[in-house]
């Protein structure tokens, strides 16, 4: 009777050689060995078209995502508040920083067309650096200032 140590060693043994074989016997080449010489190269090119329609739909529709953006920027800070008049904060911006949306005092601690402190900006919403805010919201927040506290937030030029 066989057991079953009989049938492993040979089982192992061709397991090892016949691969090991296979290779010694080529030419030498491993492409060759493996079939690789004879292999055709795998063409995506059906798969390009729809990719490149992919990212297409893509850019056009973060575009148009960034227009409605940029739009609603835009018109978030066209009306002024409290029946405040363009010409008015003309005229305080005009005093305050020769109406330049990015001036800063010689200290540093007003900023913007209207010389907002940082303390006065946070008070009517605004975050961040009023001289680096457009110049739009500058004039809406001067806006929501001068019709809650009137002129007095600029004793000279209000």
């Amino acid at each position: 009777m066989l057991t079953k140590r009989t049938y492993i060693v040979p089982v192992l043994v061709a397991a090892i050689a016949f691969p090991a074989a296979a290779f010694a016997a080529a030419d030498g080449s491993s492409e060759s060995r493996i079939g690789i010489a004879r292999a055709k190269p795998v063409k995506l090119a059906p798969l390009n078209r729809p990719i490149r329609s992919f990212h297409l739909a893509i850019r056009v529709h973060v575009q148009k995502i960034r227009a409605a953006q940029r739009k609603q920027r835009r018109e978030a800070f066209t009306a002024l508040p409290g029946g405040v008049s363009q010409a008015t904060l003309d005229a305080i911006a005009a005093c305050e920083s020769g109406g330049n949306p990015t001036a800063v005092s010689a200290d540093g601690s007003y900023r913007g067309k209207y010389q907002f402190d940082y303390g006065t900006w946070a008070s009517v919403g605004g975050s961040g650096d009023p001289a680096a805010a457009s110049e739009a919201e500058q004039d809406y927040r001067a806006a929501l200032l001068y019709a809650s506290a009137g002129s007095s937030p600029w004793p000279i030029c209000g």
